[in-house]
């Protein structure tokens, strides 16, 4: 290693190190850890996907993704979309969170189900069932302490499988992790 002028070989070396370091961190905070199994190539498109999922869904739901936690719970009448704040303080994205659920409730009882289409930028499985039986569900929209919740519930067991085929493709698309029956 050359020397610079001002500069012990120790000093470079510790340098050297901190940089290292450096762009290691950076590199961790910029990627997820690649998943076991998944190519170099595929992880870069996961990433991708999650990437457009969130941007569409930020235009189609009108608040920040990654401020907010969505939730998609099977119930054994149907089920619930829940979305939140992340933080307790969040004004803005909790009303933003409760008008959009509020607007989702209200259109998915007319069988409108354009905002789940423009953000999956694909019709979710179910929806063409719900569509055909909407009078047989009844989606009521809830408040919840930092944000809201669409309940969806019929006595239909066509309809229940349904709704339960749309909430688990919302719960593999947005990775929340909820528990699918």
């Amino acid at each position: 290693m050359e020397s610079i002028p001002g500069f012990s070989i120790e000093s470079m070396n510790t340098l050297t190190s901190l940089l290292t370091a450096f762009v290691a961190a950076s590199s961790l905070a910029q990627h997820p850890a690649m998943p076991a199994g998944m190519t170099h190539g595929q992880h870069l498109a996961q990433l991708k996907k999650e990437e457009d999922l969130k941007k569409r869904g930020a235009a189609a739901m009108g608040f920040d993704q990654d401020k907010t936690t969505h939730h998609f719970l099977l119930a054994a009448d149907g089920g619930s979309i829940e979305v939140a704040a992340n933080d307790p303080s969040d004004q803005e994205s909790r009303e933003q969170i409760r008008g959009h659920l509020k607007e989702i409730a209200a259109e998915f009882a007319r069988g409108s189900f354009a905002r789940p289409l423009a953000t999956h930028n694909e019709l979710p499985p179910g929806v063409r069932t719900m569509q055909q039986r909407q009078r047989a569900i009844v989606y009521q929209y809830e408040d919840m302490a930092n944000g809201g919740r669409v309940r969806i519930s019929t006595a239909d067991r066509k309809t229940i499988a349904a709704i339960h085929e749309f909430l688990r493709y919302q719960i593999r698309e947005h990775a929340t992790g909820d528990p699918v029956k």
